[in-house]
């Protein structure tokens, strides 16, 4: 153990399967956990002095790590704390990066604050909510967010990006995209506000009905929700075989109308959600069927749920290779079958330049 200034013990050789939800993957060269701001900042410094690259780990729970391990620096972001501060007719929900973000929801549910409520059961951090613009069931976190508290690594300084600054988009962000790299996601505040929940999502209103709640709280959506993720495979459950996943591997599709219109047939027209700009959000999991992959579809120690056909799912014996293999597979086929090209929504951490990754996160040809 090294120690980085005295803020935050750097240890070697560190496993990294056990920190994540796929259960895969190899070790850190270094791993330290940082449990407030001063400690991520001393954590950037060790590595910069020492010319070690850093990785940043929150959840573990949208991430795939290489079989060879992280050569570099593995920063687990566990800054902690749920605080609320009312502003008028909103209340400021303020949540460091390391706070399990089902936690977080709890919180703002229980004091009837609306706007979170269809993201309950998301595994994870509340640090990855901005980074994917994370979002299920008819809300995402770009509503919310007010502002994110960062380290610039590029300038060293640690700050707050409002909302507009971090460039959201469809399960994107400048984080992800734009500034990969850049930033350290240490705190996140949501704005909420005492009202309604949203009830726009089919399953949900469907799950509402079937237990008869028409007049529904913000705690009867959290169940609703939480019910049709479980049914689905999505909640982290020890008991579930098919819980070792990245929960949905695949972002759904945006297509123009043209190329949604090939997909129908006069018997199976292509589902579809049809978004503002006239393009249409096509179901990942109903294009993985289309293209022959079933529920429960098995290829060695890896498969896809019997639950969801978006999770690829992870058994004893499970390689990262053998989960971008598959992946590779799914992909491909359904660029042959649908012309359509899926992208990923975990993050590949340690495959460098990797042929099969860098193919997975290509937009189109």
């Amino acid at each position: 153990m090294q120690s980085a200034d005295g803020l935050a013990d750097i240890a070697a050789d560190w496993p990294l399967a056990p920190l994540t939800t796929l259960g895969v993957g190899g070790e850190a060269r270094w791993f330290a956990r940082a449990t407030t701001i001063e400690q991520v900042v001393a954590a950037d410094r060790w590595s910069r002095e020492r010319s070690v690259p850093l990785f940043i780990l929150g959840g573990g729970s949208n991430l795939v790590v290489c079989d060879a391990g992280v050569d570099g620096l593995v920063l687990q972001v566990a800054i902690g704390g749920v605080h609320f501060e009312p502003h008028g007719e909103r209340v400021a929900l303020r949540v460091g990066a390391g706070e399990r973000w089902d936690d977080a929801v709890v919180a703002a549910v229980s004091k009837g604050l609306a706007g979170l409520e269809c993201l309950s059961g998301i595994p994870g951090n509340a640090g990855g909510t901005p980074i994917q613009n994370v979002g299920a069931y008819g809300q995402d976190v770009a509503e919310t967010i007010a502002s994110v508290a960062v380290l610039d690594r590029q300038s060293g300084e640690v700050g707050r990006l409002s909302a507009r600054e971090c460039q959201f988009g469809y399960r994107s962000s400048r984080f992800k995209h734009g500034d990969v790299g850049r930033f350290i996601v240490c705190e996140v505040t949501y704005e909420l506000r005492q009202g309604t929940p949203t009830v726009t999502y089919p399953d949900v209103i469907a799950e509402l009905d079937r237990q008869r709640m028409r007049s529904s709280s913000l705690m009867h959506v959290r169940e609703a929700v939480l019910s049709v993720r479980r049914r689905k495979g999505m909640v982290v459950d020890a008991a579930d075989p098919d819980t070792r996943s990245v929960g949905s591997f695949f972002m759904n599709p945006i297509v123009d109308v043209a190329r949604h219109a090939t997909l129908s047939s006069p018997s199976a027209p292509a589902p579809g959600f049809s978004l503002p700009d006239g393009r249409v959000k096509v179901p990942a999991a109903w294009l993985i069927e289309h293209a022959g992959f079933t529920r429960g579809y098995a290829s060695g120690a890896v498969g896809l749920s019997s639950k969801h056909p978006l999770a690829v799912i992870t058994r004893p014996g499970a390689t990262a290779h053998d989960v971008v293999r598959l992946a590779v597979q799914i992909k491909r086929r359904v660029i042959e079958r649908c012309g359509v090209w899926l992208r990923p929504e975990p993050t590949f951490m340690g495959f460098g330049d990797d042929a099969d990754v860098a193919f997975l996160e290509k937009a189109h040809e």
